[in-house]
């Protein structure tokens, strides 16, 4: 039962709620459980093979694993990762891989911001994202509107394990005045020049946006960032309320234009059936390029007791911004809808929704985005989160022989093609690898109740076969196999049906 094995080691890994200051790794002498725990929950997993010592001995966690305040076995996990660590490609010349890429001409050291919002709000939380590696920030919206915030204002949609597979805001804008927000900018490019930093901004008429932009452009900015897409206003008519009227973005886009000579981003909603005519617009008003999406409109559940959605302020709720993994396959498709756009393929896409891992990072880039901003993630687990998106990044590019960033930047596009494109004259059957096969029986329920009754359990052997006849070739079967013992065969012509 090698499998059910390895399932519970996936299990036992998920357990693992990655404290602060991990009392694990304080409790072991010869390695750091905490982090390689760390490297293995956000998917890196070569580098965590790195970090375990060539001599790992089970013995050496034994305390840690004693420390662990939610008794997550240890030993298990990482007796696991040793037996892996002969199969896994190493992270051979991945330290020399550079990293840097630009927004708009103006360089980043890698691809990695944080998203306009809480987690880019103070002098101080941004200098610690800078010491952290974090390319620059995308500082949370300036304006010259006053802010009244609802308390509490998040909910999270959770998995099994806890993690935030969603999460909803019900936030505005900086509360800061402009005078302390202008502070911040000047504190941080004297202490840290090389670090980018994308002033938000959103006025109500073009005067405020021009002095905005002006504003923080003298304060420093390296790149203005336009807000056309915060779904929570109080303010009627502010927001995302601007971002689907492509007239207004294209008037406010000038305007933020004349007033300023460093690079413009437009920040599209994707609270529109088409995200490309707004963001065209944009375009057509000046922008230098594209920033998406911002937060879905949604309500991320209810309380059953008291009647009220999440969160409740004093007996009320109101629709927020959705964000977390969540959101990543609509964030992905509107940034390749995006990059692929004539009229704005040639322009800058910084994209961010639901990025967690290095992988989701590398999505992104693949599918057009040149640069890659992060929150919800962020608020969820911290700005060390950065060490994983760099080195998996970096161990991915070494490992394919990538050189720049840039040789990554929309080489998936192509492949994203019309609904009457995709070739339907073939099919792949699915193949049982019986080594694998721990005998759960999900494939056949998955494709008896929801497929084309295309296989057959038996019972007493708790062995599955395929009637080819039957199968369609659609795969249910292969995602949800828990152990990942089914696999396409070879592409075949499809048999003509008989009458």
């Amino acid at each position: 039962m090698t499998e059910a094995r390895a399932i519970r080691g996936r299990e036992e890994l998920s357990f693992c709620i990655l404290c602060y200051d991990a009392p694990c790794s304080k409790a072991c002498g010869k390695c750091d459980p905490g982090r390689i725990l760390r490297a293995m929950k956000f998917e890196n997993i070569d580098l965590a093979a790195k970090l375990l010592p060539e001599d790992y001995d089970r013995s050496w966690v034994e305390e840690a694993q004693n420390a662990c305040p939610v008794g997550v076995r240890i030993g298990d996990i990482l007796d696991h990762l040793q037996k892996q660590k002969p199969q896994l490609e190493g992270c051979e010349g991945a330290d020399q891989i550079d990293l840097s890429c630009d927004i708009c001409g103006v360089r980043l050291e890698n691809p990695f911001l944080l998203s306009s919002s809480v987690v880019a709000s103070t002098y101080e939380m941004c200098a610690r994202a800078f010491e952290m590696g974090w390319a620059g920030a995308a500082f949370k919206t300036i304006s010259l509107i006053e802010m009244h915030e609802a308390s509490p204002r998040f909910s999270a949609v959770r998995s099994p394990q806890g993690d935030w597979s969603g999460f909803k805001n019900i936030e505005q804008l900086s509360v800061y005045s402009l005078e302390e927000n202008m502070g911040f900018f000047r504190r941080l490019k004297a202490k840290y020049p090389n670090k980018v930093i994308v002033a938000s901004i959103m006025g109500r008429n073009e005067e405020e946006w021009e002095y905005l932009a002006r504003k923080v452009e003298e304060a420093g900015a390296d790149v203005i960032e336009c807000n056309f897409s915060c779904p929570n206003m109080e303010e009627r008519g502010t927001g995302s309320d601007m971002g689907q009227d492509p007239e207004t973005v294209r008037r406010f886009s000038q305007a933020v234009k004349r007033a300023v000579s460093i690079p413009v981003l437009a920040k599209m909603t994707p609270n529109i059936t088409d995200i490309t005519v707004p963001a065209l617009a944009a375009i057509e008003g000046g922008a230098d390029g594209i920033a998406a999406i911002n937060t879905i409109k949604s309500i991320t559940g209810v309380n059953i007791d008291t009647l009220v959605a999440f969160p409740s302020v004093r007996g009320q709720s109101m629709i927020g911004g959705y964000s977390g993994r969540a959101v990543k396959p609509i964030a992905l498709r509107m940034i390749a809808q995006l990059a692929g756009c004539k009229g704005i393929k040639e322009h800058h896409v910084s994209g961010m929704g639901g990025i967690v891992t290095w992988r989701d990072c590398v999505e992104y880039l693949i599918l057009g985005a040149g640069s890659l901003q992060i929150t919800t993630s962020v608020m969820e687990y911290g700005y060390r989160i950065i060490d994983d998106l760099i080195s998996g990044l970096k161990i991915y590019m070494a490992q394919r022989n990538y050189h720049s960033v840039s040789e990554i930047i929309g080489s998936g596009l192509d492949s994203i093609v019309e609904n009457d494109m995709v070739e339907r004259d073939t099919i792949v059957f699915p193949s049982f690898r019986r080594e694998k096969c721990i005998g759960c029986g999900r494939c056949y329920i998955s494709c008896r109740d929801g497929g084309h009754q295309a296989i057959a359990f038996d019972e007493e052997s708790r062995k599955v076969t395929l009637h080819g006849a039957r199968c369609v070739g659609c795969q249910l079967c292969a995602l949800v196999c828990p152990t990942g013992a089914i696999r396409q065969t070879k592409r075949i012509s499809r048999q003509p049906k008989q009458n």
